[in-house]
């Protein structure tokens, strides 16, 4: 390979070459991404960035076990390999046996693609959006509305190689839109977002419409005190809620005993039923429209990943079924620990079994309660019972008779996310959605709203 190139799968290739240690892992990331943004009904910035970032993973046996490090750097090419893979190595032999070794994974078939040149986003990507985001400022200047937002997409190619001969590459698209209109005065706030791989699938006016309709029911202003009331969840806030509980699913922790999925007396609530209705939430890579790697991709060691899985095989996972806890996450070295089945935590995550009803139906289907528009700054208050806490934002309507009625106050709020699955009433029809609170870190989601009708609303909040 020339010093020169800069070529990914050459980069991973010549890093495997100078490699000294008894294995290494090399994971090469080519990211790029493009962005539009806007406030009061004009774009203000956009803009397309490229960049790179290089992963070595060296691991060192000695007589009390294998030891690893772990070295990342950007803007790498060729030139710089040679330093950064001695680093790792240094780092290694410094370190002591690390408690997750593993032998490195082998076995797993080359990516067809693994030679080919990264994918690559450009401004393109927003040739139709742009347009009709465009007339959607119009409409909204004309109603009295201001639009803010932004809309943000990202490519990642990420190849992966090891000294074990393994060969996989795998593109990621992220895109994600966040839209706010606001009331002139800005006394009034409605948000919408969503998650899309391409923006072929998103359309600003539609959600300008919606945003308007909500700015509607915001008119007529309720105050309402702190208590429990019937509530419904709508997909994003779903997600946020699910999202978190995924991340502390942890199969170690569990079986330890520090988490709500561990069982009084010792082991896992694997097996117990946590919800009556007959909802499956699950991570699938091959998920339509929310496809992720389906490979193991670990760039460091710690809770539920572990360096000595890359390119270990992701597959599709319940985590529940039919309401019953079917698995936590683990790496092979805590599914050993503990006993459980090895469960790679995915990139996506799905929750479907409820009715072919829509938000609207629900609604509709509503005496009096409350509808939300999304979650923000939530925050864990107790691990044991994976007890929340976070604020509403951006609209709490009151539902009278099936109708929206108005606006009330935004409210802080405690709840538990399984025990939120099994106190609700009613799952509506899953769909595709943003998780707010969480969308810089994971976006694929697809979730029904949620009818709950004891949501404890702890205090109100002055927030818009």
């Amino acid at each position: 390979m020339s010093a020169r190139s800069n070529k990914p799968h050459e980069i991973v290739e010549r890093a495997l070459e100078l490699s000294r240690a008894d294995g290494c892992v090399v994971i090469a990331d080519e990211h790029s991404t493009a962005n539009l943004r806007w406030a009061g009904n004009a774009l203000t910035t956009n803009g397309v960035t490229r960049g790179r970032s290089l992963t070595v993973v060296a691991t060192v046996d000695g007589k009390e076990g294998t030891a690893s490090g772990v070295v990342s750097r950007s803007a790498v090419t060729a030139d710089d390999l040679e330093p950064l893979v001695r680093a790792a190595e240094a780092a290694a032999r410094g370190a002591g046996p690390a408690e997750d070794a593993q032998p490195l994974v082998t076995g797993v078939p080359e990516s067809p693609d693994f030679t080919d040149a990264p994918a690559e986003t450009s401004s393109a990507v927003f040739a139709d959006f742009a347009p009709a985001l465009g007339e959607a400022f119009a409409r909204a200047r004309a109603g009295g509305r201001e639009l803010y937002g932004f809309a943000n997409h990202e490519l990642v190619s990420t190849y992966v190689g090891t000294s074990t001969g393994l060969r996989l590459r795998h593109d990621q698209p992220t895109g994600t839109l966040e839209l706010n209109a606001k009331s002139p005065d800005r006394t009034r706030s409605a948000w919408a977002g969503r998650s899309t791989r391409d923006f072929k699938d998103v359309d600003p006016g539609a959600l300008d419409a919606e945003l308007a309709v909500r700015l509607g029911w915001a008119e007529r202003r309720v105050d309402l005190p702190a208590g429990r009331y019937e509530t419904l969840l709508p997909p994003t806030a779903v997600a946020d809620l699910l999202i978190y509980q995924l991340w502390s699913a942890s199969g170690r922790d569990a079986a330890e005993g520090r988490t709500v999925f561990s069982k009084p007396g010792g082991g896992t609530r694997v097996g117990e039923k946590l919800t009556d209705l007959p909802l499956t939430l699950r991570s699938d890579p091959n998920e339509p429209g929310l496809e992720s790697a389906p490979f193991v991709v670990a760039h460091s060691s710690g809770g539920d990943q572990s360096v000595f899985d890359n390119g270990l095989p992701v597959g599709t996972t319940e985590w529940l079924s039919g309401g019953e806890l079917k698995h936590l996450t683990t790496t092979r070295h805590t599914a050993g620990l503990t006993g459980l089945p090895v469960a790679p935590a995915g990139g996506n995550l799905i929750l479907d079994g409820g009715l072919d009803r829509s938000l609207e139906d629900m609604v509709a289907a509503t005496e009096r309660g409350l509808l939300l528009t999304c979650l923000w700054y939530i925050r864990e208050v107790d691990p044991a019972t994976l007890l929340l806490t976070g604020l509403t934002r951006d609209g709490v309507y009151l539902v009278e008779n099936g109708q929206v009625t108005g606006q009330v106050n935004n409210f802080r709020f405690n709840e538990s996310p399984v025990d939120l699955l099994g106190r609700a009433t009613e799952a509506g029809r899953t769909e595709k959605t943003l998780p707010r609170e969480w969308s810089d870190w994971f976006t694929r989601a697809a979730m029904p709203a949620l009818r709950v009708p004891d949501f404890n609303m702890s205090s109100v909040s002055q927030g818009v």
